[in-house]
């Protein structure tokens, strides 16, 4: 498969893995503050790197029904949240594609 290389992001500030410290996210890719996750609150992002996506699975939250997939760190394999993959309610259609993080899980590297 060949080796994997992880990306640094710049920018005003950067999220990353608060076990390892890697990258996974700027603040210009944060959409929202207002999520919760399994631990407490989450950020909700469009664009995320340096992780592992594990397999769909169909899920009933507090907003209905959503096909999603648990996120983790490419380093050190921390479940750090997940991807939404489908929203079956039209209300929440803006989720499709895009990531939550926990913010217990995150922390500044910059």
């Amino acid at each position: 498969m060949g080796m994997s290389y992880r990306r640094y992001l710049a920018g005003a500030r950067v999220f990353g893995c608060s076990k390892c410290r890697t990258h996974l996210a700027t603040i210009h890719s944060l959409t929202s503050r207002a999520f919760n996750g399994q631990h407490g609150r989450a950020y909700l992002f469009e664009e995320v790197v340096n992780v592992i996506h594990g397999e769909p699975s169909d899920r009933q939250m507090t907003t209905g029904n959503h096909t999603v997939r648990d996120i983790y760190c490419c380093k050190c394999g921390t479940t750090l949240g997940w991807k939404y993959d489908k929203a079956y309610e039209e209300s929440q259609k803006y989720k499709e594609g895009k990531f939550i993080l926990e913010r217990n899980l995150l922390m500044d590297v910059q």
